[in-house]
């Protein structure tokens, strides 16, 4: 019975010294809680502190490039709006037809870019140019779009060598540096969209073109649609397309 109750006050003793280790362990815990809580706190107003002062600086340095970016900014807009107007007064912004071969050359003389459409009336396919045509002037104001009728112009037809009906005359700066003839760079459809006339075009160089010139554009396009390879030299003497119009006829 004395050695059960000298061991029940053993367990006692031991118990009460766990007890106190745990107290002091837990206070010691929560001095470290707060040492590190203070030292986050600390780090942290060392960081907003660097913030801030990064913040100052850069606004104090935003507001002359501000300022100048301002300035860019208006100059380029202004710029903008000069060439816009000068665009629009010679002809640019929409699909026009020119009453003879005599207007070709003056027009193609004024603006740095034109695309012109070589058409006659009983040739369906160039109704089918002309919906595409109206709808990218009004996109590319920085190029002119216009049409003449073949048989109002046997000596330019001569001299460009168009046999085929429709054919387009890509000219930049007053040369004419590509022919479209035909739908066969189109995808030899009549379905084919617009986007890809425009992305046709733009592998000239003729207009604006943000897409990617590698590969025609694939939304619109109908099933089976075949393009032919796009020649960075000047496309002449074609073989006929057999949906065109020859202009021997």
């Amino acid at each position: 019975m004395l050695q059960t109750w000298r061991e029940v006050l053993s367990q006692r003793r031991r118990g009460g010294q766990c007890a106190q280790e745990a107290a002091m362990a837990g206070h010691s815990m929560d001095i470290v809680a707060k040492v590190l809580e203070q030292q986050v706190l600390q780090s942290a107003r060392l960081v907003e502190e660097q913030l801030d002062a990064e913040l100052e600086k850069m606004e104090k340095m935003d507001e002359d490039e501000l300022e100048k970016l301002k300035e860019r900014r208006l100059e380029a807009l202004k710029k903008a709006q000069k060439q816009k107007q000068e665009w629009l007064s010679k002809g640019h912004g929409e699909y026009r037809e020119i009453p003879s071969e005599k207007d070709f050359f003056s027009e193609v003389k004024e603006s740095k870019n034109v695309v012109c459409h070589f058409y006659k009336d009983s040739t369906f396919r160039c109704k089918i140019l002309d919906k595409h045509l109206s709808a990218l002037a009004k996109k590319h104001l920085e190029t002119k779009f216009i049409k003449l009728n073949v048989e109002k112009a046997p000596f330019l037809t001569d001299r460009l060598r168009i046999k085929v009906i429709p054919t387009m005359a890509l000219v930049k700066d007053g040369k004419t540096k590509d022919y479209i003839v035909g739908f066969s760079d189109l995808g030899n459809t009549d379905e084919f969209p617009t986007e890809v006339l425009e992305w046709r075009l733009g592998c000239t160089g003729i207009i604006n073109y943000s897409g990617n010139l590698l590969e025609p554009p694939t939304a619109g396009q109908k099933a089976g649609s075949k393009f032919t390879k796009v020649d960075k030299k000047t496309i002449r003497g074609k073989g006929y397309d057999s949906d065109s119009d020859s202009d021997d006829d």
